[in-house]
């Protein structure tokens, strides 16, 4: 496992408050910053797999509010250094981040804790069905199996 060009993880605040917290996510002048299309929730329930997704055009931008995710993702751009190479990440509250993932990595993600886990995307363009190529999670092209 390494670490995939282009690929950013970006430490987040997280404000305690008597009465609740405020969450940092994005700002629009952070580094990873790629333009605005559209913000939206995700849930995977425990142990549940989603993906593997890749987008040509979007940046996504990951945080998880809630709960705990495993996220995966591989490099298949036939340019890229990194092509081939398969990186790892857990985020949640304990560890707040936020994932930037450019055009043309497939990602996949994992449900971890029993409550809610739900993530954020804030991508750079609207969604486009058909931006994005999709395989299933056992396939012949991604040399990853999920446990």
């Amino acid at each position: 496992m390494g670490s995939i060009e282009g690929v950013v993880l970006t430490p987040l605040r997280i404000i305690n408050g008597e009465s609740g917290n405020v969450m940092h996510a994005l700002k629009n002048h952070d580094k990873t910053y790629a333009g605005f299309g559209e913000a939206y929730f995700s849930t995977v329930e425990k142990d549940a797999v989603k993906g593997w997704k890749r987008h040509r055009q979007m940046t996504l931008n990951l945080v998880v509010p809630a709960g705990e995710i495993f996220f995966v993702l591989y490099d298949g751009r036939e340019n890229s250094v990194t092509h081939g190479v398969l990186q790892e990440i857990r985020l949640s509250t304990n560890n707040y981040q936020r994932l930037t993932v450019p055009p043309g990595i497939w990602m996949a993600f994992k449900g971890i804790q029993s409550a809610s886990n739900m993530l954020l995307n804030i991508a750079s363009i609207p969604h486009d069905p058909e931006e994005a190529e999709n395989l299933p999670v056992m396939n012949d092209r991604i040399p990853y199996t999920f446990l």
